[in-house]
């Protein structure tokens, strides 16, 4: 729901159909997953089920894996589109993504400009500003998205294609925004998490080891929270058209200090080099969740020959200004909670509740 003074918004989202994209064999099916995935956030309502109407396609195929008469019968039923549908994986290299993030993205747009004109409201990232030409420099919302060099990774590769396509659309007379979040951490009040993430591997795996790297790091975590408000609010403004939004945390927090508190919490925690951490790093099992991300934690690229903790470490990040996106949410109450002692224990206690960690020994 749209957080702020706007009534109408308000009472439009309510109204409002909501056609989902999911893989499934039949739309019942697709309707179940939908359901069984809000529930296990905690966050289904009854009354979605005759709001929520599954698509059954694929972003990776053309036309989204509808015919060309369910892709046209698509195109005129729908008002707004929202884009967030993509793969992440750390590992992967940027041909294994280009199929979801940059194709897919291109038929949404198809779908967007068949028909009546459609506004696209996409989700980007900040990874889109990993180039090492951007590393201590400042980047705004309304800088131009030009360097690609030396990308660590291959999704924020394909994220950098994707939203040069989406900013082709716009200057040709496609309404569009952009949304650039950061690693998007838990519900800041109940604690409910993706416990997939990268962030939720790193936590469990370094309490499996026992141990974390000393490293200068900032934790840049939004809630999910304030994520999705400032989305549905920002989208609803006729303003945001054509702008980009950074939905980082104004408050970031040093990696060393946030595992303070995690080890203050009760599990023990030994700080050691990044050496030494890489090294036991080699010798967990494919139990610790950290196994499948190896690569990314050990594998050095380019000629700085750097991994890719080591790619993260705030020397050589941009600094990412988020002034413009905080103006325009000034006119409602939506503001980013801090990853302070308060939220981490919301968070901690979310991980023990669900069995996703042990509770610590006392």
């Amino acid at each position: 729901m749209p957080v702020g003074p706007d009534a109408g918004a308000d009472e439009r989202v309510r109204r409002a159909d909501i056609y989902c994209f999911v893989r499934s064999e039949t739309p019942e099916l697709g309707l179940s997953k939908l359901q069984n995935n809000l529930q296990s956030y905690g966050i289904w309502q009854e009354q979605f089920r005759g709001k929520i109407m599954p698509v059954i396609g694929d972003l990776s195929q053309p036309l989204l894996g509808l015919d060309e008469g369910e892709f046209q019968n698509l195109a005129c039923e729908v008002d707004v589109i929202y884009h967030s549908g993509a793969l992440l994986h750390y590992t992967y290299p940027y041909s294994q993504f280009k199929p979801v993030n940059v194709l897919g993205t291109q038929e949404v747009l198809r779908l967007a400009s068949t028909g009546k004109v459609k506004p696209v409201h996409y989700v980007s990232t900040l990874a889109v500003f990993e180039s090492a030409a951007y590393s201590g420099k400042v980047v705004t919302e309304l800088d131009p998205l030009e360097h690609s060099e030396e990308m660590y990774l291959g999704y924020s590769q394909s994220k950098w294609v994707a939203e040069k396509l989406v900013k082709i659309a716009g200057e040709r007379g496609l309404p569009i925004s952009i949304y650039r979040p950061p690693l998007i951490s838990g519900h800041s009040q109940t604690g409910v998490w993706n416990t997939d993430d990268i962030f939720c591997r790193i936590i469990k795996g370094c309490i499996q080891m026992v141990c974390r790297p000393d490293l200068d790091i900032m934790w840049d975590m939004s809630p999910v929270d304030y994520v999705s408000q400032s989305m549905v609010y920002l989208s609803h403004q006729k303003e945001s058209f054509g702008k980009a939004f950074h939905l980082n945390n104004p408050q970031p927090i040093p990696w060393n200090l946030l595992f303070d508190m995690v080890k203050d919490f009760g599990y023990p925690l030994q700080k050691i080099s990044l050496n030494n951490w890489q090294t036991q790093l080699e010798r967990i099992d494919r139990e610790n969740p950290l196994y499948p991300l190896m690569p990314f934690f050990l594998t050095r690229r380019y000629d700085k020959q750097l991994t890719g903790m080591e790619m993260y470490e705030e020397a050589r990040r941009p600094k990412v200004s988020c002034e413009k996106t905080q103006a325009a949410l000034a006119g409602s109450s939506i503001t980013c909670p801090p990853i302070d002692d308060k939220v981490l224990k919301t968070y901690l206690s979310y991980f023990t509740g669900s069995g996703f960690l042990k509770l610590p020994e006392i």
